[in-house]
């Protein structure tokens, strides 16, 4: 057993993982060995960053602290601790229920976690990481919590308002990333389009994402999570004129039907939606939308149901992905409305979608046959190389499947690629 060695388990969403990273460095800084998700490992210390947005999301989230529960009683471990976004909902209950956790810490104090261990946080890495993926790329997180006060979600309650990062801080971690090999970034958020109205009262993603791009060694920037209303129209000049700010946007739109919208306090309706992706389109030719849509809300009914089908056929997503409602606690929902659409349901209504989209992913990768792209390569297994385009994000989108035999490429490289085969979701090809 390693008694200067902690392993944390992060779990959830790839804002989690960014103040991972973050934390392992600052453990880094004060002479522990760290490791994330280590399996078998010999750490006496663990740590585990959870997630509370979601029903199953908090139940993986329960599981893994009382698997770790078992560990230090069976003599295992030593110290326990959890931090994160279900500990910062639910810490009172946590701390009663799972008395055998040594602490709990909320979501944004992580930096008491040092203090805990006798060591001292070092403010001149405020700004710099460990990071846990692929050394190639690297999640760019701009901003905390979210100002919007949509029905279903339980974030602002979690994180609190929203809160931009400086874009000094944002441009010294993005350098550092670079100079230590990164080569893309995703630019994460709860919320891309409000970034810098609350530090500079006006949109600054445009400004910031054109400051990232001048970043020598850096060659691509995605969007993650913008936000309809009040959509930061600069970001489209950027992605249609700078190779290096890719063509790709996710924008989680939830439903199409007005009274649905309506319900869920979206602040935008149908025809509204409709503008907005005509207008990105219309923009930034050949873009790749990748967007989420929410099932089975409190008074959904079957022609919203029939709405959404017919919106989903008509605007034709390239990426898409579908939630069935959870009813969150405290939420605007779960206080003011009446969660009567049963589970199987909400999954069938899911399940419908996903069909839906199926054949519309098939008939994009189709229109990709023959084409040249640019693509990283990110993992290998036996028979083939794993890449991604521009369009394409890491562990949510389809990927590029290149044979092993007569290739020989390396991790981490951007080759260009003729697309020669697809399949519903992934396309095959080789370089040339």
């Amino acid at each position: 057993m390693n008694q200067t060695k902690i392993n944390i388990v992060s779990l959830g969403c790839s804002k989690n993982l960014v103040d991972t990273e973050l934390l392992m460095k600052q453990l880094d800084a004060n002479q522990f060995q760290v490791g994330c998700d280590e399996e078998n490992s010999d750490a006496r210390t663990i740590i585990i960053n959870t997630c509370g947005f979601i029903g199953d999301a908090k139940e993986e989230s329960i599981d893994m602290i009382l698997q770790y529960v078992e560990e230090k009683k069976a003599g295992r471990i030593d110290t326990l601790f959890v931090m994160g976004c279900l500990s910062e909902r639910y810490r009172d209950d946590l701390v009663k229920e799972i008395p055998e956790v040594d602490h709990f810490f909320g979501k944004f104090e992580w930096q008491l976690i040092i203090k805990e261990l006798n060591k001292d946080y070092k403010p001149d890495f405020k700004n710099f990481r460990m990071i846990t993926t692929p050394k190639h790329f690297a999640y760019l997180k701009i901003s905390e919590g979210c100002n919007r006060s949509c029905s279903y979600c339980a974030i602002p309650i979690i994180t609190g308002k929203h809160v931009s990062r400086p874009m000094e801080d944002i441009l010294e971690e993005a350098r550092g990333l670079v100079k230590d090999g990164v080569k893309e970034l995703l630019v994460i958020a709860q919320d891309l389009s409000y970034y810098g109205h609350d530090l500079y009262n006006e949109s600054k993603l445009a400004e910031l994402i054109q400051l990232l791009s001048e970043i020598d060694g850096l060659e691509w920037i995605k969007l993650h999570y913008a936000y309809p209303t009040q959509f930061p129209y600069g970001i489209l000049k950027l992605m249609r004129e700078n190779p290096k700010v890719c063509r790709y946007l996710d924008i989680a739109l939830q439903h199409s039907s007005d009274n649905v919208l309506n319900l869920m306090r979206r602040g935008i309706n149908r025809e509204k939606t409709i503008e907005l992706i005509t207008k990105i389109r219309e923009e930034v030719p050949g873009i790749t939308l990748r967007t989420t849509m929410l099932v089975g809300h409190p008074g959904e009914t079957e022609a919203d149901m029939e709405d959404l089908m017919a919106f989903v056929s008509e605007m034709k997503f390239e990426r898409l992905g579908v939630f069935p409602y959870s009813n969150e606690d405290d939420t605007y929902a779960a206080i003011n409305y009446d969660d009567n659409i049963p589970l199987e349901i909400k999954e069938s209504r899911k399940d419908d979608i996903m069909a839906l989209q199926q054949g519309i992913s098939r008939a994009v990768n189709e229109k990709r046959v023959g084409a040249e792209l640019k693509v990283v390569i990110d993992r290998k297994d036996a028979e083939f190389y794993y890449g991604r385009t521009e369009f394409d994000s890491y562990e949510v989108d389809p990927e590029v499947l290149i044979p092993i035999k007569g290739a020989d490429l390396k991790i981490g490289e951007f080759y260009t690629v003729k697309i020669n085969d697809f399949e519903d979701y992934d396309l095959f090809g080789e370089v040339i």
